[in-house]
């Protein structure tokens, strides 16, 4: 990476790392929200959802209106708006004796705002970066996306000491300033300045979902089931520390953030390796992070140790660590620079999904028992691994640069 793109490139980093906050810190301070707002189990789930499904709807629209204009010029105030909504919920905790509706109204805001923020920025890297350097740096982008999965609990749970509401004020602490950062340091190519008339866009959108369409959807189906089943399998987890081995508050958020950082650290050096490889290790990295994950839904399927458990769900993040960067790049690599925006977008509202519906289905199935709930994943894993296998073809996602080893 050539010096001056060093600091541009940190500055993009600290989006993925902001916008993972906005659920992750709050999952080992959900039973305090419970107890404080005297609220019931399904309305704390509703303050993980009020954020994740706007940020979801909001994100293909992001995506277009960055093609249309420029990734900047929606992401500085989309970060502004995610800092906006959190304070908005932090100061209802505050000020508020029943806090609950404007908090909720603060956590939809959120989730607007969070909509404009990691996609773009991975659409932004995948502009700046023509070469294979481009897998290195979606690798690191995806570790930094994984580092704020790992600090998440931790400094939620750190937070939640000095009081419980905290965790919102530190996201307009931090996203606003990112917002200016990200406005004044980071340069977009020329190319991206050059607005489409809709109509091309649409006839463009159109070919490259008739030409590439089937291995898109298998990549995206990849990137959103290993989110689905970490943040699924994160909050079973949670749940069973506390009731069965008596772990909460602060511990809870050290042991949660170990499978994390066995994520960002793979999703790192996978996307070192991958950035010096040739194009069709691509798929193969897919394929076998995805087994991966399928074995260690087995294994937790069955095994009641709590280190064997640890082990397993390292695993688990290793496959997922694999799979990420490698997704990445085909999704990013699939479009010219005047699509990419809403290209990634359309895959970040997979994501989003996937992290909005796993733990809510998760807790729905542990009623039928820990081995059919595990066992069921790693069936769901194992179909779209062969999905993957049989769908994806690189030939198809990669331009001739890539293809070509440069």
């Amino acid at each position: 990476m050539k010096k001056q793109m060093i600091l541009p490139f940190i500055v993009l980093s600290t989006v993925p790392f902001i916008m993972v906050l906005g659920n992750s810190m709050l999952i080992p301070l959900l039973p305090t929200m419970k107890a404080k707002m005297n609220i019931t189990l399904f309305q704390v789930g509703l303050i993980i959802t009020a954020f994740s499904i706007p940020a979801g709807l909001v994100i293909p629209i992001a995506g277009y209106l960055s093609d249309r204009f420029s990734r900047k010029a929606i992401m500085a105030p989309a970060l502004i708006i995610y800092g906006l909504g959190g304070l908005i919920a932090g100061f209802a905790s505050l000020l508020l004796a029943k806090p609950y509706n404007v908090l909720l109204i603060g956590r939809i805001i959120q989730g607007i705002g969070a909509g404009g923020t990691y996609q773009l920025a991975m659409a932004l890297i995948g502009d700046i970066f023509q070469s294979k350097e481009r897998t290195k740096a979606l690798g690191l982008l995806e570790a930094a996306n994984g580092l704020g999965k790992v600090v998440s609990p931790v400094s939620g749970a750190a937070l939640g000491l000095i009081i419980w509401f905290a965790p919102f004020f530190v996201y307009g602490f931090l996203a606003i300033p990112v917002a200016f950062a990200v406005w004044l340091i980071v340069k977009e190519p020329q190319e991206n300045k050059k607005r489409q008339n809709p109509g091309k866009y649409l006839t463009k959108l159109k070919e490259i979902f008739k030409e590439k369409g089937v291995s898109l959807i298998s990549s995206f189906l990849a990137g959103g089931v290993v989110l689905f089943i970490l943040f699924g399998t994160l909050s079973y987890i949670s749940d069973v520390l506390e009731q069965k081995y008596g772990i909460r508050g602060f511990s809870t958020g050290l042991l949660i953030a170990i499978p994390v950082a066995s994520m960002a650290l793979t999703s790192y050096l996978s996307g070192v390796y991958l950035s010096k490889q040739a194009s069709h290790h691509l798929k193969i990295a897919i394929v076998l992070g995805l087994l991966g994950v399928t074995g260690a839904m087995a294994v937790i399927a069955f095994i009641t140790n709590i280190y064997f458990l640890f082990i397993a769900l390292i695993v688990m993040g290793i496959g997922t660590g694999i799979v990420l960067p490698a997704v990445n790049t085909l999704i990013t690599s699939a479009a010219a620079t005047e699509e990419r925006g809403i290209i990634t977008c359309l895959y970040g509202s997979t994501r989003f999904f996937g992290v909005a519906i796993g733990p809510p289905t998760f807790g729905l199935v542990t009623e039928l028992g820990k081995t059919p709930l595990f066992l069921g994943a790693a069936l769901l894993v194992i179909i779209i691994t062969v999905i993957a296998f049989v769908f994806i073809k690189e030939k198809v996602l990669l331009p001739p640069g890539l293809l070509q080893g440069n």
